[in-house]
């Protein structure tokens, strides 16, 4: 029997082992979602708010490699897709999503809620089409599944409100056999590199996500050149852990001084999977060799002397084979010991500061009689108590801003953990989201959220959609009543805090009356025992840290002006606040 324009798609898509779509019902969505409901096998997950579906069908595709798919029905709810598809162009990973639009009668018409889809996605698509006959179809879908795919980005496919219900007139079934080629670099460029790399004294490796499925040839060369490696945030999964004695942590305004120093230091830097984008923290006068998948990003960041373009593991084994191996011992490995020696001092240093009797000693009273005088948990303290206690293969999500600093400084990759966040796009709102998308892909398997308060409330409504599923997500709250970035930027700036305050309600109380266990922390003392109880809850819980406002996460490689500026901001803050509790 001939199928419909739903039916093919939905089929499509359960072929393809897609396990869930995510969206909202209505409109032009209803035959897809009623095929949804009668395919075996495949899970409508109804979301409160669009983008939130963007970011779970975003936060599948990276943790899964393969294909996430999320729904938005006619004009606001396509629009609403919007921010969650960024992200998922931005992490250059694969999603389908699949936007409602007016009859075709309609179209061109300023019909209501008619939104121009074709424009709308234009930037963040690298394939978007309008359905206008059923006869497209497969071809159109398998066109954008292999766009999605191939190019490990946004497919958007445009279904019209009176066409989901209509027949093929011939009819046959989907096909999307893909390879997945690896390539490699000319034998002349990688010998140039090998002899760049073997005249180096002092060689230091920017280890990124593109080198994760390479890291036993990684860490190869890197003992080859006794290396120290600066890691980038998408490379703390598959390179943290004792199992790596080179890794020195990461650089940027997240880092360590260790990281940084490593860089300076080092008179060639070797640039593996990685198009880290933060110009002023590449060191000056380097010799730069670049390997990574795409040409075009060869270079963009810092003068590269020899780019090589290639699958990170291949051009690695390449490099390998013209490094003359040596006996042990043969290389210098000072540059080495001493990039491990001061990450392991700043280690040690980080962990006196996340002790939460730190306040109690001596150091700790006089420091916070200064910068935490309403005695609040200190976020150093929660993120590394969520460490200990998590599970060894959790995964991690992360609201950009302070909830991503404190986790990139305290929780530590290991075992078979995995880490998802908006790390590209920088957008707020994503960490439960994404959350959300991944307890979907296991619900056996421990998910935790580091949310910000400001992240959080942002979209506060899906958290119905947790306890709708019954999804055993654990948001760790960093409830420090700011936007606590923005607040760091305007005082390393001089400026005083604006705008920043947040009103919070009892986030744990509101998901208590959402009937999802919520647990309210304020003490110190209490905070071990309060996230052993969030991790052995069942179900969704909630648990809601009141952490110090006034914390404040040194860069790196602090400026003189940071430091003169943030000074000058804290002056006008106390004169600002002189008396006026609500000055801020």
């Amino acid at each position: 029997m001939a199928r419909t324009v739903a039916r093919v798609i939905v089929d499509a898509l359960s072929e393809l082992g897609v396990r869930q779509v995510f969206g909202v019902v209505g409109d032009a969505l209803n035959p897809l979602t009623d095929a949804i409901r009668t395919t075996e096998g495949l899970e409508w997950v109804g979301c409160r708010h669009e983008e939130a579906a963007a970011f779970a069908a975003g936060a599948q595709s990276q943790l899964s490699g393969t294909l996430g798919v999320c729904m938005g029905t006619v004009g606001p709810g396509s629009v609403h897709l919007l921010n969650g598809l960024y992200d998922a162009a931005k992490s250059h990973t694969p999603v389908l999503a699949i936007a409602g639009q007016v009859p075709l009668a309609e179209l061109g018409t300023d019909y209501f809620q008619e939104v121009d889809n074709d424009a709308l996605f234009s930037d963040v698509a690298v394939f978007r089409a309008t359905i206008t006959s059923s006869d497209q179809l497969p071809q159109m879908l398998e066109t954008a599944v292999r766009h999605a795919l191939g190019r490990k980005g946004v497919a958007v496919l445009t279904v019209p409100g009176d066409l989901g219900d209509r027949v093929l007139s011939t009819d046959r079934p989907a096909r999307f056999a893909l390879d997945a080629p690896v390539s490699r670099p000319e034998e002349p460029a990688v010998r140039r590199a090998a002899e760049l790399l073997d005249r180096a004294e002092r060689v230091t490796l920017l280890v990124g996500r593109g080198a994760r499925g390479a890291r036993e040839d990684v860490l190869a060369l890197a003992d080859r050149l006794a290396a120290p490696m600066v890691l980038t945030l998408k490379a703390k999964e598959g390179f943290e852990g004792e199992a790596n004695p080179f890794q020195v942590g990461q650089t940027g305004l997240i880092g360590n001084p260790a990281a940084a120093s490593a860089l300076q230091d080092a008179d060639t830097l070797l640039l593996l999977g990685t198009d880290f984008p933060y110009r002023d923290w590449y060191p000056e006068g380097k010799t730069v060799i670049q390997v990574d998948t795409e040409a075009a990003h060869v270079g963009r960041r810092v003068p590269v002397e020899v780019g090589l373009v290639g699958d990170t593991g291949a051009t690695v084994r390449d490099l390998l084979t013209h490094l003359p191996a040596g006996s042990d011992g043969a290389r210098d490995r000072t540059h080495l010991e001493k990039a491990r020696q001061r990450f392991e001092q700043w280690r040690e240093g980080q962990a006196r500061l996340a002790d939460p009797a730190h306040d109690k000693g001596l150091l700790g009273r006089v420091r916070s009689s200064l910068d935490n005088r309403s005695h609040g948990i200190r976020p150093e303290a929660l993120a590394a108590v969520v460490d200990r206690l998590a599970a060894d293969d959790a995964v991690f999500t992360s609201d950009t801003g302070m909830a991503t600093v404190w986790l990139s400084r305290f929780v530590e990759m290991r075992g078979e953990r995995r880490l998802i966040g908006s790390y590209n796009l920088g957008s707020m709102a994503n960490a439960m989201p994404q959350a959300l998308g991944a307890q979907c892909l296991d619900r056996d398997r421990q998910v935790v959220a580091f949310c910000g308060d400001g992240g959080l409330s942002m979209l506060l409504g899906d958290l119905m959609t947790l306890k709708t599923h019954q999804l055993p997500v654990k948001l760790v709250v960093f409830d420090n009543r700011r936007l606590g970035m923005v607040k760091l930027e305007q005082e390393q700036a001089g400026l005083p805090e604006f705008g920043t305050v947040l009103d919070n309600p009892d986030f744990a109380a509101v998901a208590t009356a959402m009937g999802i266990t919520g647990i309210r922390v304020t003490d110190p003392g209490n905070l071990e025992k309060a996230v052993r109880r969030a991790f052995d809850a069942p179900g969704p819980v909630l648990l809601d840290v009141l952490t110090n406002p006034d914390e404040i996460a040194v860069p790196a490689k602090p400026t003189v002006e940071q430091g003169w500026g943030f000074a000058v901001a804290k002056v006008k803050e106390i004169v600002r606040s002189h008396g006026d509790d609500s000055a801020h």
